[in-house]
Formats: C-alpha cells, sequence, structure tokens
C-alpha cells in the first residue's frame, strides 16, 4: 500500500513538474512573441515616406526643388511658406492644387463622368503651372506624366526621436518627432518622484522606526489599499479636486499641467515608495542601531546617520520603481495633463506623455498606416526604458548584497 502511495506521488509530482515547464514555457513564448511583433512594427515606420500612402506630391519640371521634408510640406499647406526660395527653389510664390480645385479650372464635361480624363488633365495642368505643387491620389497619375513627382525626405531615427513636432495625422505629409513626449514622460516623472520620495521616506522612516506595533500594522494595509485603487479613479479626483486648484491658485487659463499630473503620479507611487523603503531601513541590523545609541547618539541621529545609509540601496532602488510606476501610467495621466505635444519649459504648462499618446490614439490609428506603426514605436521606446529601470533596480540590489 505505501509502494503504491509512493509510486503515485511520484506520478503527481511528475505530472506537476510537467504542467509548470509547460506554463512557463507557453508565457515566455508568448512574452517573447509580444515583444517580436512589437518591434516588427514599430521598425516599419523608418525608411518610408511620410507622405499619404497612395499619395504623391507632383511639381512642374522646370521647377529646381529636388526634395523636402515632411515639416516643409506641412508649412506649405498651412500658408506658413509660400515662396519656393524658402524651400531652395527660385523667387516664385507657391501655387498650391489639391485634387478637388480640378473643377475650378476644367468642367465636369471634361473630367468625365467617370474621372477617366482626370489623369490627362492633371497633367496637363501641372505642366502648364511653373510654381505648382499639386498633391492628388497616385492611382492618377498617367504613363507619360508631364509633371515631376516630388519626394518627401523618408522618415529616420534622428528625425523620430529628435523632431519637435507631434503630427500623425497631418494632411498630406505626416510628423513623427517625439522629442516633446519623451521630454514630457521625463518631466511628469521626475516632478511625481520630487513630491513622492520625501512623503513616501519620512512614512517609512515613521513606520520602521518611530511607530508602534499596533499603528504599523493599520497603515500598512491602508498603504497596500492605495495601489489597488484604479488609475482611472486617481484621475477623475485629479480632475475634479486638484486641476481646478492648480487653476485657481496659480491663476492659470488651464489647470490640466503637468503639475497636476506629477502630482497625481506622486501619489499613486507612494505606495511602492513606502513599501520598499520600509522593507529596506528594517533590514538595518539591531546591532548598529544599539552601537549608535551607545556611543550617545540619540534615535534622529541614528536614524539619519545609520540606518537610512545603511538601506540607501533599497531607498534608491524604491525610487526608481517609483519612477517607473510614473513613467508607465496612463489613463491618470491622460485626464489631468492637456495632452499637448510642446516641449515642456514649466510644470505649469499642458504637457504629453508617452503612455498617453499610446492610449489615446492607437484606436484611431489605420492598421498598418504610419501613423499605427509609430504609436509601436513609441512603445518599443517604454519597453527600452522600463528594461534600463529594470536592470538598475537589479544592479543597485546586487550592490547591496555584495557591499
Amino acid at each position: 500500500m505505501n509502494k503504491r502511495h509512493r509510486f503515485t506521488a511520484q506520478i503527481l509530482e511528475k505530472i506537476s513538474e510537467r504542467i509548470l515547464f509547460i506554463s512557463s514555457t507557453v508565457t515566455s513564448l508568448a512574452v517573447l512573441l509580444i515583444i517580436i511583433f512589437m518591434f516588427r512594427e514599430g521598425l516599419g515606420l523608418f525608411n518610408h515616406t511620410p507622405v499619404e500612402e497612395g499619395s504623391i506630391l507632383a511639381i512642374n519640371r522646370a521647377n529646381p526643388v529636388k526634395e523636402l521634408t515632411a515639416e516643409q510640406v506641412k508649412k506649405i499647406f498651412d500658408q506658413e511658406i509660400t515662396n519656393w526660395k524658402e524651400v531652395g527653389g527660385i523667387d516664385s510664390t507657391i501655387e498650391l492644387f489639391r485634387i478637388d480645385d480640378i473643377f475650378n479650372f476644367y468642367t465636369e464635361e471634361q473630367v468625365g463622368s467617370e474621372f477617366e480624363n482626370l489623369g490627362q488633365l492633371l497633367s496637363e495642368h501641372i505642366n502648364a503651372h511653373s510654381n505648382i505643387l499639386a498633391f492628388f491620389p497616385a492611382h492618377f497619375k498617367i504613363k507619360n506624366f508631364l509633371g515631376k513627382e516630388l519626394p518627401v525626405e523618408k522618415i529616420s531615427f534622428g528625425k523620430f526621436f529628435l523632431g519637435k513636432e507631434w503630427f500623425p495625422t497631418a494632411h498630406p505629409a505626416a510628423q513623427f518627432g517625439i522629442l516633446s513626449l519623451i521630454l514630457g514622460t521625463l518631466w511628469i516623472s521626475i516632478g511625481a518622484i520630487l513630491i513622492a520620495l520625501p512623503f513616501g521616506l519620512a512614512t517609512a522612516i515613521y513606520m520602521s522606526e518611530i511607530a508602534d506595533e499596533r499603528v504599523r500594522n493599520f497603515l500598512k494595509p491602508v498603504i497596500e489599499l492605495l495601489a489597488g485603487i484604479p488609475s482611472v479613479v486617481y484621475g477623475f479626483f485629479g480632475l475634479v479636486v486638484i486641476v481646478p486648484a492648480i487653476q485657481q491658485i496659480f491663476n492659470l487659463p488651464v489647470g490640466e499641467t503637468a503639475l497636476a499630473g506629477s502630482i497625481i503620479l506622486g501619489v499613486m507611487a507612494l505606495p511602492t515608495i513606502i513599501t520598499i523603503s520600509e522593507d529596506a531601513l528594517r533590514t538595518t541590523p539591531r546591532t548598529l542601531k544599539e552601537a549608535s545609541l551607545a556611543l550617545g547618539a540619540n534615535q534622529w541621529q541614528t536614524i539619519y546617520k545609520v540606518t537610512v545609509p545603511y538601506a540607501s540601496s533599497g531607498i534608491t532602488a524604491a525610487a526608481i520603481l517609483g519612477i517607473a510606476r510614473a513613467m508607465g501610467e496612463t489613463m491618470a495621466v491622460l485626464m489631468v495633463t492637456g495632452n499637448a505635444a510642446v516641449i515642456p519649459t514649466s510644470f505649469l504648462q499642458p504637457v504629453r506623455t508617452i503612455p498617453a499618446t499610446i492610449a489615446a490614439e492607437l484606436g484611431e490609428a489605420p492598421q498598418d498606416g504610419m501613423h499605427y506603426k509609430a504609436l509601436f514605436a513609441l512603445g518599443c521606446i517604454l519597453f527600452f526604458i522600463t528594461l534600463i529601470i529594470n536592470f538598475a533596480v537589479q544592479y543597485i540590489s546586487s550592490r547591496k548584497k555584495h557591499g
């Protein structure tokens, strides 16, 4: 009977091991495939023209301009650039032409009921106007086209990371400069950690060194409860309480600012900072504290000269994880920061972060389009930021172990 039980136990143990192995393998493969898919979509953005797919820009063959940037195209169609000289051409006024303008020059009979003559008319019209810049669907370009297709500078890593303009739906050439999004993310995250770290560290010191057991047992679950509150609830609280308060205190036209986002994210990062910092402080050997007290130091001197320096690695790890919590947040930031894709110069102006941009725009981006791929590229950047943060935490933790 005992042998049978032992044999059954061994069989169950083997089955359990197989199930755990399969589960871990499937999970790892799923994560790996998600990462591969994200990078495949994101990297597909680069070395492609930012002009709307299926459309072209065309000029007269005599025009010396060889190439435009997406920013120049936007400024031309926004009438901020009106002379070819400003983009390397001759001193003449730019004549914009869109496909709908064809009926200003030709009748419906000339165009044809099925637009069968439209391609020929476009070719003749561009050939007859030396200053023209035409934008039209590529399928209307005939074989013996008399104009010259004008290329637009392709999207590069440099333009993507250092570009200051984020206009993914700009017509006819989109702009994918994410510098403002990166700086907005860092701006809010730094503000959040500057708010959360002092309060979190003070609370951790109080709980580990000063509070009695009853108070500690009460505060611990309350703080952990803060981590379980959905981010949209924090965002709603910020929208109805913090945003109006900032608007009134600083006499601003709107209260959706980087400061509002920093405050909300600081509150959301508090549970992480408090929990990890308190654990680090409580691991300080009792002998070190007793030695400090025996040498004549009081409790506060022992805390800031012995306990805090000893737990500095854990506190640093808590701060870094708090920053990670702030950087990856979406809904709360989306609700209180104003979502303006501008380079921040003050905490009292609206900003936009990378996670908020992905959340706000992914649902409206056409699948496999440039906008869609650009949002996946933003996801890749967040992945690298998270990876760097995790490596930093592991390095700090290992340094403490070997210290």
